[in-house]
This record gives C-alpha cells, structure tokens and sequence, in this order.
C-alpha cells in the first residue's frame, strides 16, 4: 500500500478502505437501540404518571436517570482506557437489555413497582456511564480527521430524531398491547446494537502506563491530560455553566405555553415537536457543513444564538404564540451545534490512549450540570415569573456566548483545528511519542509505526 492510497484516522492509525461500512454497521444498531430505549424511557414515565400522579416521583425518577451517569463516567473513562472498548460497549448495551427483559417479565407477570422501574432507570444510566466514554474514545481511531465532526454529530441527531417519534411509538405499545411490550422491545433493540458491534472491528489503543496503576490514579492521569490544554478547560467550565442555565427550560416549556400564552396540551406538544425538528435541522447543517475549522468560535456562535432566541422568548406578548414556536426552533439549531464540537475539540486536544478518562470527565461535568440547574432554575423560575425567567437566562447564555471565545487558550484551540493535528499532553512521553512517530513515519515510508492496537 503507498502513501497515497493510505488513509489515516483521525488518531493516526490505518483505515481499511471498508472504515465506512464499520461505522455504518456501529451506528445502525445503535440507532435501532436509541429507539427502543427512548420508547421504553417514555413508557416509565407515563407508568409512574398513571400510578402515582406524583411530581416527586417524576423528579426522582429524573435524578435517578441523571445522576449516576454523571457521577460514574470517570469511572467509565478508565474502564474505556485501561480495556478493550468494544467488549466495553457490548457489557453496557446488554445489561440494559436484559434489565429491560426481566422487568418486561415481571410487568407480564403482574408485579411491576415503581421500585422496578426505577432499578431499570439507575442501570440504564450507569450502562451509559461507561458506553458513552468508551463510544466516544473509539471514534478518532474509526474515521478520517476530516469526518470526525460529521461522526460525533450523527450521535446528536440520533437522539433528536429519537426524541421526536420514539415517545410516541412508546405510548402506542403501552396502551395497544401493554407495558411489557415495551421492555421486550428494548431488549431486542440492545441485541441489535450488540451484534452491530460485535460485527465490526473496533480497534482499542492500551495505555500500558495504566496497567499497575490504582484506579483513582488512572482517573488523575486522565484529568491531567484534559487540564493540561487551558483552552480546553476554559471551554468545558463555559459550557457547563451554560447547561446549568439552559436545562430548566426543558422542564419549564410546558409552563410557559399554558401560563403566558394560554395553550393547551396540544400547544405544549407543537412547542415541543418545534424543538426537536430544530435539533435535527441544526445537525444536518453541521453534518453536511463539516463545522468548519473554528470549532470553539462554532460553539461561541451557538450560544450566542440560544441566548438571544432565549430572551426574546420572555419578551413575547401573550397573543404571539407562533413567535414563540419558531423561536423554539431556532434555539434548537443553536443547540445542535454545541455536544459534536465539545467531543471533536476533547478528542483533538487529548492523546487517544486517553480519550476515554478526558471524555469521561466531559460527560460527567455536563451530566450533573442539568440536574443541579434544573433545581436552581425551578426556584428561579418560582421566584420571578416564567417570561422573566425566559429573559434572564437567555441573557446568561447570551454573555457566556460573547464571553468565551475571548481567552487567547480558547481561541488556540482553534488554530490547532485548522492544523490539523492532535493535541499532547504535559505529561512525559510515552505511547503519545509514539503516535507522533507513527505520523511522521506514514509521512516517509510506506508502513507506519502505530501504537499497540487490538483490532476485535
């Protein structure tokens, strides 16, 4: 093979020429999965609603589906880097599974509790405490640099397209043939995303330093590696804070359409049908678009335009309605241009061998920051109003927007982008040295020294 028919990853390595059949085969049976699970994660919530009618049970099934992802996704950024990903992402997918077959039998049976679902809620959420890292660690090692966006954002439209018809498909199952049709369905859904990945070779670079380590010190060596870039840091606490102001009004949009605007539950269900066309709207752009190569200034941009829909949203008068929606949707594209950026920028600026740990840290921080800004904007939000509230917090996210691309360290992430190279590390040389030989070689010769990979 000579060097112009190599086609390297985003990390350096080796593609095959069939890299676009592997990431195809990935992604359709997650797909199929997220359908499944968004289906059967609506199917709880309306059984917890038909059962209790209780808003305190709702909000601690909510913390129970936030929480433990954002606390054990360091943990699964270790487990992401220290073994194979692959088998990592196999564990996670087919434990949610087989959680959802057996509650899906003992509904059948008659015994279902809101104890059961909420045992099906905290393992569907650890389950992505170490499949995210993982999922999100292999990518740079799948696909070409120029793709890697395009691939972090299929993750994004995913979820919004999922959003938009899962609930629905959820609720005609529940109520046509019962709720146990719903977990036997997500069951054969991990199985499908299972065998996607079981098909696929995915190859897993070992970070040999990790081997004889404690597992704290592996979580400290991930977090040096992600504190180590200033610029990155700076752009992970911007948008953390960014999700802390902009969570509540997930919570808080059915509010506004029936106390401003006066609507119904049908007005409700337009606002948020308005969202998630505007979630897919702006991922397309980016996947087709590619993001250019600002990525931070990208991410700037976006909330600038969330926060400027945000607060004009709170000066709407009562009888614009309409406005509202199409603002809604507005924000919505500004809010798909920020999770593919964040992760490309993470996944650039961190050596691979430790991709999992800095990913891991990155889910965590914006994990617990939706619950805790849900708390803080709900009494926010009790305190002042619904349409003020709209008016501040679009005038956070606004100022975070103006603000954050003014660090000269966030502005270098950038420039490291248009380079076109991965980022390093303060720490002494180890597989990083050899990456960077293996480039240079692939450079010289015909055949690339790469770091220790398992292709499985």
């Amino acid at each position: 093979m000579t060097e112009s028919t190599t086609i390297l990853s985003a990390a350096g390595q080796p593609l095959p020429k069939r890299w676009l059949v592997i990431i195809a085969t990935i992604w359709a049976g997650q797909a199929v999965s997220m359908i499944t699970s968004y289906a059967a994660g609506y199917a709880a919530v309306w059984y917890i609603t038909e059962t209790t009618g209780s808003a305190l049970m709702l909000a601690a099934a909510t913390i129970c589906a936030y929480l433990p992802q954002g606390l054990l996704s360091p943990f699964g950024g270790v487990i992401a880097d220290k073994y194979n990903r692959k088998i990592v992402m196999i564990v996670a997918d087919m434990s949610v599974g087989v959680v959802s077959l057996i509650l899906g039998i003992f509904i059948l049976l008659g015994k279902a509790s809101f104890a059961l679902i909420i045992v099906m809620i905290i393992v569907r959420s650890i389950g992505q405490a170490f499949h995210g890292p993982a999922m999100m660690a292999a990518m740079p090692l799948l696909v070409p640099e120029k793709h890697l966006l395009r691939i972090n954002t299929l993750d994004q439209l995913l979820m919004s397209l999922a959003s938009i018809g899962a609930p629905a498909f959820g609720i005609f199952l529940y109520t046509a043939i019962g709720f146990y049709s719903v977990m036997f369905l997500d069951f054969l859904g991990a199985c499908v995303a299972v065998a996607g990945l079981a098909l696929a070779k995915i190859p897993t670079i070992h970070d040999e330093t990790t081997d004889n380590q404690h597992v704290l010190a592996n979580m400290k060596d991930g977090w040096m590696a992600l504190s180590a870039n200033r610029g990155l840091m700076i752009l992970i606490v911007g948008i953390t804070i960014g999700m802390m102001a902009f969570a509540p009004l997930g919570a808080v949009f059915p509010l506004m359409t029936y106390s401003h605007f006066g609507g119904d539950g049908y007005a409700a269900s337009i606002v948020e049908a308005a969202f998630g066309i505007g979630m897919v709207v702006g991922s397309i752009i980016l996947m087709v678009w590619g993001g250019g190569k600002r990525l931070a200034g990208l991410m700037a941009v976006a909330a600038i335009i969330v926060g400027a829909a945000t607060a004009a949203c709170g000066l709407l008068s009562p009888n614009m309605y309409w406005v509202f929606v199409a603002l809604c949707a507005v924000m919505a594209v500004g809010c798909g241009w920020f999770n593919g950026p964040l992760i490309t920028l993470v996944q650039k600026n961190v050596p691979p061998e430790k991709n999992g740990r800095a990913l891991g840290f990155t889910t965590a921080a914006i994990g617990l920051a939706s619950p805790v800004g849900v708390a803080i904007g709900g009494v926010t939000a009790e305190a002042i109003g619904i349409a003020p509230f709209f008016l501040v917090d679009g005038i956070l996210c606004l100022a975070l927007g103006l603000l954050i691309y003014l660090p000269k360290s966030v502005r270098a992430l950038d420039r490291t982008t248009a380079a076109g190279g991965l980022g390093t590390s303060n720490n002494p040389p180890t597989e990083t040295s050899d990456l960077q030989a293996s480039e240079q070689a692939a450079e010289a010769a015909e055949q690339p020294t790469a770091l220790p990979v398992e292709q499985r």
